[in-house]
Parts: structure tokens; C-alpha cells; sequence
């Protein structure tokens, strides 16, 4: 997860990549499922840019709990990864 209001969303990512690798490295050889949280703080036009700086080939899904926005789809992506 990545919090819609970071500074840098390929810098965070990143540094959650170097986490994974310092925790177990074989975790990267894993399918990555991204969520960009807090997006009740974003209109629209604001997700619609931020799509182009996320991390190519990476399957992403924009949430809220706050609205519970695209919690479904997160909650039906994980379950699917899951369960392939």
C-alpha cells in the first residue's frame, strides 16, 4: 500500500521492493498487487494523472476506507491471486 498524498509513488514503491528483498528476497519473484490508499484525499483528474507514474506491469487498485472505495475490487483481486 501506498498512500495517495506520497511524494514520490515510484521512490515509496521502491523502498517497499527493498523491504521485501531485506525480509526474503524470494517474495519478488511473487505477483504484486498495488493499493493506492487514502484516495478520498484525490478527485478524478488527480487518479487519472497518478496512473502514469505508477510502476509498469503492476496491477493497482485505488482505495478508500474512509468511503469504502474499491474495496471490493481489492478484496476480489486478493482472493483471485489467491486462488489461481
Amino acid at each position: 500500500m501506498i498512500p495517495a498524498d506520497a511524494d514520490n509513488i515510484i521512490e515509496t514503491y521502491d523502498i517497499l521492493l527493498n523491504e521485501l528483498k531485506t525480509y526474503n528476497a524470494e517474495l519478488l519473484d511473487k505477483n504484486r498487487l498495488l493499493a493506492i490508499s487514502k484516495c478520498d484525499m484525490i478527485d478524478d483528474e488527480m487518479m487519472e494523472e497518478m496512473k502514469s507514474l505508477l510502476p509498469p506491469g503492476v496491477d493497482t487498485v485505488f482505495i478508500s476506507s474512509v468511503v469504502q472505495q474499491g474495496l471490493d475490487k481489492l478484496k476480489d483481486k486478493i482472493w483471485k491471486a489467491l486462488n489461481e
